[in-house]
């Protein structure tokens, strides 16, 4: 009887501990928020940096994609069009058609068009320039990107680094009495810099490398259209 008695006397106050422990625990629970705002003011620095870096990563990579993407389009008709303007010796209307297609490849051509009468090297070397000056055009920014996918990781680190001498510094002021809370508090809190900064700079590489293949693909397909261009010159006229 006197032991039952005790367990339900024992047994409100385990209650209380447990729901006291698990208050403890939620009040320990940072948001978001809370993580970038406590690593102090190196820690907000650095995480409005990477927070603009990848505002600039995402603008370059969506505004490149769209560019890129016009590029590739290629209308199947066009070369054979140009092949006909060109054996009737309808010049003009090769020029006309070039300038009415907004595509690096019609620009080639309409340079090739423009120097036919001349020696064959001559045609070869103006396309092959125009074609340097549209690649130059396609490739604007990517070098921006590719230096925020290194940038981006190297700066978290700083942050983590700073947010780690300021740990250590706050354990050195403390003396004697170091608190294992306050210095874990402070670890996890510089490395949020490190997690920020690796999201941004694999998003910007994942984000450059794409973009770069996109490219080559143009340009394979512009050194095609170059070559197909002077055969057409090469040809008899039917």
């Amino acid at each position: 009887m006197l032991s039952t008695i005790f367990l339900q006397i024992n047994t409100p106050e385990m209650g209380t501990d447990s729901l006291s422990s698990s208050a403890e625990q939620t009040e320990k629970t940072l948001s978001i928020l809370e993580l970038i705002t406590s690593g102090g003011i190196g820690g907000i620095i650095v995480m409005l940096t990477l927070f603009v870096l990848s505002v600039i990563a995402v603008y370059i990579f969506v505004e490149r994609y769209i560019t890129i993407k016009s590029a590739a389009k290629e209308d199947t008709n066009f070369m054979n069009e140009i092949k006909d303007f060109i054996h009737d010796g309808k010049l003009e209307a090769a020029k006309s058609l070039c300038k009415s297609t907004p595509t690096p490849i019609s620009k080639m051509i309409e340079k090739g068009v423009n120097r036919i009468g001349k020696p064959l090297s001559d045609i070869g070397t103006a396309i092959e320039n125009t074609g340097k000056l549209e690649l130059f055009k396609l490739e604007k920014n990517l070098a921006t990107l590719a230096t925020i996918s290194g940038a981006a990781p190297m700066i978290g680190f700083l942050g983590t680094v700073i947010g780690m001498i300021l740990a250590f510094h706050q354990m050195a002021s403390a003396g004697g009495n170091i608190d294992v809370e306050m210095l874990s508090e402070g670890i996890y809190t510089a490395m949020v810099t490190t997690v920020a900064g690796l999201i941004v700079g694999i998003v910007a590489y994942i984000g450059y490398n794409l973009l770069v293949a996109k490219v080559e693909k143009v340009v394979f397909k512009m050194e095609a259209r170059t070559t197909e261009f002077l055969d057409i010159l090469n040809e008899p006229a039917k």
